[in-house]
């Protein structure tokens, strides 16, 4: 991937998560947790995808999916004010996940060594 796409991408997904964490007023938003993991722009600038994830239960994600698809106007509208680029990628939220599949590993794992602190404790002489 090209230097500069890197650079566009990294400063999207910047400007749009503070756009997000402070200047959107839809309690469907503002009451979950969002967090905009990266941002993948073709190289023409016409299209940005936007990786957020949100935690909460499956239906508040939902809300929180619609809430920031209907805002992707305002998003885009924002981050063409910050951000100095000839055209602006049209915004397209995609819910990621990897957030939630971290907990639920590490829950896992924390399950599993919860059998094995015992045999740790043993001497070995």
């Amino acid at each position: 991937m090209k230097t500069r796409i890197i650079r566009i991408n990294d400063e999207i997904a910047r400007v749009a998560a503070e756009v997000i964490r402070s200047e959107m007023s839809d309690p469907r938003i503002g009451e979950n947790v969002v967090s905009v993991m990266r941002a993948e722009t073709t190289t023409d600038l016409k299209h940005c995808k936007l990786f957020v994830s949100v935690l909460g239960d499956k239906e508040q994600q939902e809300e929180t999916m619609s809430a920031l698809s209907k805002a992707s106007g305002f998003v885009r509208k924002r981050i063409a004010d910050i951000v100095n680029l000839r055209q602006t990628p049209a915004i397209q939220f995609v819910h990621d996940d990897s957030i939630e599949h971290g907990m639920r590993m590490r829950k896992l794992i924390d399950e599993a060594n919860e059998g094995l602190l015992p045999l740790i404790d043993i001497p070995l002489s």
